[in-house]
This record gives C-alpha cells, structure tokens and sequence, in this order.
C-alpha cells in the first residue's frame, strides 16, 4: 500500500499491467455493469452545462435516455453515474464504423466541442476510487472484460500507473502522480 496525501494507493495499481486493447474488448466496459459510470458530484453540473454541446455527438437512443431519465441517474446508496439504453449501454457511448464502442463525450472533446474529457471514472479505468472520510482509497478493479488489456499491458511493459499518468494527473495533479511514480520506482526501505 503507497500512502501520498489523503491516497491510499493498491500495491495492484503499481504491481498489475494494463492498456486498453479496444480491437478485443470493442469497448464493454461502456455496455456490460449494472450502472453507468459513476459520476461525481461536480460533474453533474459540468455535464448540465455541457450538454447542449455533447448532445450532436450522441446517438438516437442515446439522446432518448437521456430525455426519459435525464442527464444522470441517483441510484440506490446516492450515488450518480450516467443515464444507460435499457438498464445497460451509457446513453454517452456510440459505436465507430469498427464496431468499437467510444464514448460521445470524448467524441465532443476531441472535435474541439466542449472542455470535458469524459467522467473521471471512465478516464481512470481500470482504477477506481472509493471515498472515506478524510481519505480516497484507489484499487484496480479486476474485470474479465479486461484480460485483453492486462495481457496487451503485460506485453508491452506498461504497469497501470502508468496507463493512467494522465487521468491520474487530470484527478489530483502533476507533483502528486510525481511523488507516487517515487514511491513505485524507488522505494525507500
């Protein structure tokens, strides 16, 4: 366990490998689950505020959810993720001519459309964050969906801190990852 600020990090994070090999997963992680992504609670206004420019991105039945149920949904414990087709597909996903689901709201931040990337919990994939009071504990969550990427990560050397310097970055900034790369790369005894 690696502790930085108020981060209890999994050995796993450090220890497991990880890249996202979307030609063998074609992007599940969007469709298969009983929720949504999670969401914080700062993204929902982001998402209320940007929505008018993700929507042209979206699909049909994507835009349908999302005006039957909303822009996110509060499940039972309180917690937001985003709206889904059927109790399953994000409303945010849609599928490239490869058949490959991508998520809309990145489609929208990559034409230059809006400033948001996607939710943090997508962007931190396989990581996620469970919240405590006066700390975050961050594990990497084991999914079957996966093992193309931990195989596709183990092949290329690529630890999942490292997969995921940017959405790391991007949650608690450039020193904190720094510090935590430290810790992994030379630890002290």
């Amino acid at each position: 366990m690696i502790v930085i600020q108020n981060t209890v990090i999994s050995d796993d994070v450090a220890e497991n490998f990880f890249v996202c090999n979307l030609e063998a997963c074609k992007g599940a992680c969007c469709v298969e689950g009983d929720l949504g992504a999670p969401l914080e609670l700062a993204e929902l206004e982001v998402l209320k505020n940007e929505y008018p420019k993700i929507e042209p991105f979206l699909t049909e039945a994507g835009k349908q959810a999302i005006a039957a149920q909303g822009l996110y949904i509060e499940d039972w414990e309180g917690d937001y993720s985003t709206t889904t087709i059927n109790d399953r597909e994000c409303a945010y996903a849609l599928y490239d001519e490869r058949g490959i689901l991508k998520c809309g709201i990145e489609q929208a931040y990559l034409a230059g459309a809006t400033s948001f990337k996607k939710p943090i919990s997508c962007h931190l994939y396989p990581i996620r964050i469970t919240k405590y009071e006066g700390f975050e504990a961050l594990n990497y969550d084991r999914w079957d969906i996966c093992s193309p990427a931990c195989s596709f990560g183990a092949k290329l050397g690529v630890p999942v801190y490292k997969f995921l310097q940017e959405p790391l970055e991007r949650k608690y900034g450039a020193e904190w990852y720094a510090e935590l790369a430290r810790e992994i790369e030379n630890p002290t005894v």
